[in-house]
Parts: structure tokens; C-alpha cells; sequence
């Protein structure tokens, strides 16, 4: 049932329970869900970053909160982070990472410091076997061990790709090397890095429309444009793709079909690092700057670590440095950068949970519903803002109503006698207590709009996890992203009614 619209000075929810489950508003939910839901990333490790992680998007191989490099299925969005390791966690002596690590040591990369492990709550990700100090080197891996558009060129694609016209891009240069060993299987030589790859993604392209309907903006509209980029990509690509015919003996129509080119752009952007390579005359004038880095691709993600990753040019290594401490036998974390969650989700196919850089984004469309129609002044106010670019970005977060969006409702909320204080607001300065009261009424109604609209998903998801085992992993992972921003909004409400209590 739906809940009467606030008042104008309404009191606070009472919040989500911690944990084992409960209540948001009429609807149940399920116990905390874990730290991170896993599966994707855009930012190469070390591609504008300082001290973050260069990847470019990647899906997460370890479930919520937390993305590993090597991340990334339907089947691992849902775990959590283990605070210690166990003997029972580890996975080295698994077939496909011993075959790993035997073909990793043939190309020169022979680390003992790591090791393959599953944890609770962040799935597939490496645990230490030693303590590493602030400042160490926690991994280097061979440039040997790199796939780059240069190996695709130096192998049996290379002449296909040298003679074709317009060049292809570097990105599909390497979806069909990727597809291609794939097909191959056993006689491919990277198949031991292709074995532990994830089978299936839950970036938003990978999403059933369904499921996607159900994401908040602006990510459901990013979600429906990165599906179009996705298919226009193979649409424009099948010329190429058909050139190839003489490699295989099945008709290449069913090798390089629209589900195998899923899979190797969401492999290409959820897992590699960035590599700068010279612009080269046999591939279109987009930057080629990815590198898949098997091994490497295994770590996972933390907003609470630091560490420093490039391509070393005098050891010829990718290597990553950390600026953390991190002891022996726990799950060693790398940061893919300060990303709220609708960024990671849509990047890298995972949530993380408690995440300190989301946010729930407030539509221009949600703001006008709240304010007074026949203000006179609305629209000189509107340009004034959009003069200023502050109708975009505007957020609750976890310390509240943004300094954006309390400043913007100051703006809307000013009297006819107060507009030509208009330039105090944008400098943050108090016009009057009206004035301040009002914008935080119309901030408390926001949120309250919010939280109601998050209840209403949050009801559809529930239902629709009854009635659809199969979509049960994908509503799982919008569910988390939900819960978490109505976290974010009742904390939001508590925060707004504190500040309202101190003006009256």
C-alpha cells in the first residue's frame, strides 16, 4: 500500500535494520545482503587514476561489494568478503588455476606471494601468503603474459586485419582474437587463461530487458545505450567477421554470433588494464590502450585501499605497488577507483555495499514536480541554474542532501523580494530563515518521494523473485542496489530532520 505524500515537515523513517532482515515501509526484505554483487569495470587500472586501479570496465569475479579483476559472473554476484582466510578457501589446487600458473611460469611470471581463493562475500579473488608492507610491490607480470592487439597482429589475424577495409578497431580486433581462441578450445594456447575467465556477465548489457526496467536513472538510460553500442558494434563488425571464413570450417555466422560478442566486449571491458600502444595504420584511429592481464585480472575491489599500477618500460612488467598494509592470509583488495555504485554496475556488474561514494541522483524531472507552478519567477530561476550547470548531479548521499542540491533548492525557494539575492545563495551564504527552512521542507518531500518510489521497485523485485527463478541472480543484484540507496535516503531523512530542528 502507498503511503499518504509527507508532510512538510515529516518525521523520520525509522531505518533499515542492519542486518537479518526486515522491513522498508510496507515491504519485507531480505538479511543484509553481502558486501559486494559483482560483475564488471570501465577505468583501466592506472588510465587517469594516481593511485587507482587502470583498469578499463570489467565485470567482478567475486560477488557484492568488493569487483575482482577476474571478475565477473551471474553466478558470483552475489557473495561477500571473508576478514580471514581459511585452508578450505583455497583454490590452488584447482586443475584450471594449476594449469594457470604452469603456463603463466613458461612466459616468465612465477609468484608464490598470492594465491587463488574463494571468500564469503567477494567470491574469486587472491589471498597473501606473506604480509605485504605499505609501499611493496604486490604483483609483476611479464609484458609475455599481456594480451594485446600486438599479439592478435603477430598470430593468424594479423594479415586479415592488415588487408581489411576501413580498419577495424583495436577493441574488435580483440573480441574476434577472443572469440576466436574460444572456438578453438583445446588448441588454443591461451586456453588456460580463457578457462578461468567468467562464463557469463552481469554488466547491464548482459541484463534481460525486464531486469533493466527496473534500474533507477540515469542508469537504466546509460544501460539501454551501452545494449545499442554493444549491438551496432556487431552489426558493423559481421563484414569483418565473415572475411574470416577460411579459418574455420563452420560457417562463421554461428561462431561470431551476437552472444560470443557479448561476452568478449564484457570480458574487454570489465578485466583489462591500460596499456598505451603506438597508433598503428591497420586499426581506426581509437585509442588502443587495452591489455588483458591473466592472474593480475583475480584481485578485487575496496574503496578503503590505495595502490599504484602501470606498465613498468624498463622491466617490461604491469606491475602494482600498494599504499596499504595488508597481513598474511587475507584477501588482498585493489581500488578501481572512487565509483559510486550505479558507476560500478554499469562498468563492472557489480554493487558494493556501503559503499561511501554513492549517491541517489535527483532527476530535473524529480525536482520540478516539488516546486510552486505559479511562481513567477520559476523560469528566470531555472536558467539561472542551468547557466551554472546546477541541475545535473545532484545527489543525497550519505551525509545528506548534496551541497548541489540544497543550494539549487535554495535558489527555487527564494520570495519575489528575495531573487535579487540570488548570487548569495550560489556563494553559500544565508538569505533567510525562511528561506532556509523551506528548501529543507522541499528536501525532506524529495526524499520521502524517493524512498516511496524505492519501496515500489523494491515490492516489484520481490515479487518478481517469486515468480522468476531464472532472473533470480540479476534481480538479486538491483535489489542490492536498491537497498542500498534506501539506506542512503532514510539516512538522508534523519539528517534533514536534524537540520529542521535547528532553524525552528
Amino acid at each position: 500500500m502507498r503511503k499518504q505524500p509527507p508532510s512538510p515537515n515529516p518525521s523520520p523513517p525509522q531505518a533499515a535494520p542492519a542486518s537479518g532482515g526486515g522491513s522498508y515501509g510496507s515491504v519485507w526484505f531480505p538479511a543484509a545482503a553481502p558486501s559486494r554483487i559483482p560483475a564488471g569495470r570501465q577505468q583501466r587500472l592506472g588510465e587517469e587514476t594516481g593511485n587507482t586501479w587502470p583498469f578499463p570496465s570489467r565485470s567482478c569475479s567475486g560477488p557484492a561489494g568488493c569487483c575482482s579483476c577476474g571478475a565477473g559472473g551471474e553466478e558470483e554476484a552475489l557473495r561477500g568478503r571473508c576478514c580471514s582466510a581459511c585452508t578450505q578457501l583455497n583454490q590452488s589446487h584447482k586443475l584450471e588455476y594449476i594449469q594457470l600458473k604452469k603456463w603463466l611460469k613458461e612466459r616468465g611470471f612465477d609468484d608464490n606471494n598470492l594465491r587463488p581463493a574463494q571468500f564469503s562475500d567477494t567470491g574469486r579473488g587472491l589471498m597473501t601468503t606473506k604480509a605485504f608492507r605499505a609501499g611493496e610491490l604486490i604483483i609483476s607480470l611479464p609484458e609475455k603474459c599481456l594480451l594485446t592487439t600486438g599479439t592478435v597482429l603477430s598470430g593468424y589475424l594479423g594479415e586479415y586485419i592488415a588487408k581489411w577495409k576501413p580498419p577495424i578497431s583495436p577493441l574488435i580486433a580483440l573480441c574476434t582474437f577472443l572469440i576466436a581462441e574460444k572456438y578453438a578450445g583445446e588448441q588454443s594456447v591461451w586456453k588456460p587463461y580463457l578457462d578461468v575467465l567468467p562464463k557469463t556477465y552481469t554488466c547491464p548489457v548482459c541484463l534481460e530487458q525486464e531486469v533493466v526496467r527496473l534500474l533507477p536513472e540515469p542508469l537504466r538510460r546509460k544501460a539501454y545505450e551501452q545494449r545499442t553500442v554493444v549491438q551496432e558494434l556487431y552489426t558493423s563488425s559481421k563484414p569483418f567477421f565473415n572475411s574470416l571464413q577460411s579459418l574455420f570450417t563452420e560457417n562463421v555466422e554461428t561462431v561470431f554470433n551476437y552472444d560470443a560478442l557479448q561476452w568478449a566486449w564484457c570480458t574487454i571491458n570489465t578485466r583489462t588494464v591500460y596499456k598505451k600502444h603506438s597508433q598503428r595504420e591497420c586499426f581506426s584511429r581509437e585509442p588502443d590502450v587495452y591489455a588483458l592481464a591473466p592472474y593480475l585480472d583475480l584481485l578485487n575491489h575496496s574503496p578503503n585501499v590505495q595502490v599504484k599500477a602501470a606498465f613498468n618500460e624498463k622491466t617490461r612488467c604491469y606491475e602494482i605497488g600498494t599504499d596499504s598494509h595488508c597481513r598474511r592470509h587475507e584477501e588482498l583488495f585493489i581500488c578501481y577507483g572512487p565509483h559510486d555504485n550505479q558507476r560500478l554496475l554499469l562498468e563492472y556488474g557489480f554493487v558494493a555495499i556501503n559503499n561511501p561514494h554513492s549517491g541517489v541522483c535527483v532527476s530535473t524531472d524529480t525536482l520540478l514536480k516539488h516546486l510552486f507552478l505559479q511562481d513567477k519567477q520559476r523560469n528566470m530561476k531555472l536558467s539561472i541554474l542551468k547557466d551554472h550547470d546546477l541541475l545535473e548531479n545532484l545527489t543525497f548521499g550519505r551525509d545528506g542532501p548534496s551541497w548541489r542540491l540544497l543550494t539549487t533548492l535554495k535558489l527555487l525557494c527564494l520570495g519575489p523580494d528575495e531573487f535579487t539575492y540570488w548570487k548569495k545563495v550560489l556563494l553559500g551564504d544565508t538569505v533567510s530563515a525562511r528561506n532556509e527552512e523551506m528548501s529543507l521542507n522541499i528536501a525532506a518531500k524529495i526524499c520521502f518521494s524517493l524512498i516511496e518510489e524505492t519501496q515500489d521497485i523494491l515490492h516489484r523485485i520481490f515479487q518478481m523473485k517469486k515468480d522468476k527463478a531464472s532472473l533470480e541472480n540479476q534481480l538479486a543484484l538491483v535489489e542490492a542496489l536498491h537497498l542500498e540507496d534506501l539506506t542512503i535516503l532514510q539516512t538522508s531523512v534523519h539528517i534533514l530532520h536534524n537540520l529542521q530542528a535547528a532553524i525552528i
